[in-house]
């Protein structure tokens, strides 16, 4: 059984795929990548196709982590292939539970719910004031506390 993870925020330029990225990394090492799989998405359409913000893609590397993606909106479909679906902000999760079909059995939370010392639950938006590094320290927060989760619920 392959754990399948999603991150929501805007765009798919800043947050989604800072988590994305850390979280993979925290899987790899873990020995977990064959059993559990993550990507990312935007609830808008305004950079699709896009890499990564600058922001994003530079604190990534400077914590040595390797990240490719292309940014792309979350559909219909994505709540019957995750089993997770994690938002960085309130109105991510305002947006995913009103397109969420009532047959979806995903798990749709604030990605923030996993960083119990985070003092905050929402992801701040680095696209307009350069918070790039903050934004890593929670959701390097957060990764640790899911994959803590995702291996107590799936026996990994």
């Amino acid at each position: 059984m392959t754990v399948r993870v999603l991150f929501v925020c805007l765009g798919n330029i800043c947050r989604s795929p800072m988590a994305e990225g850390v979280f993979q990394h925290v899987v790899q090492e873990a020995g977990l990548s064959d059993q559990i799989t993550v990507d990312s998405a935007g609830t808008g359409s305004w950079h699709v196709g896009e890499q990564p913000h600058r922001g994003t893609r530079g604190v990534l590397r400077k914590h040595g982590i390797q990240y490719e993606h292309r940014a792309r909106q979350i559909t219909r479909q994505d709540f019957a292939s995750f089993d997770y679906i994690l938002t960085m902000d309130n109105s991510n999760l305002t947006n995913v539970k009103r397109m969420m079909p009532d047959n979806s059995d995903a798990e749709v939370r604030p990605f923030l719910d996993y960083a119990e010392d985070a003092g905050t639950k929402e992801v701040p938006d680095p696209y307009y004031d350069g918070r790039f590094e903050e934004v890593y320290d929670l959701v390097s927060q957060a990764a640790e506390g899911l994959l803590a989760h995702i291996r107590d619920e799936h026996g990994l």
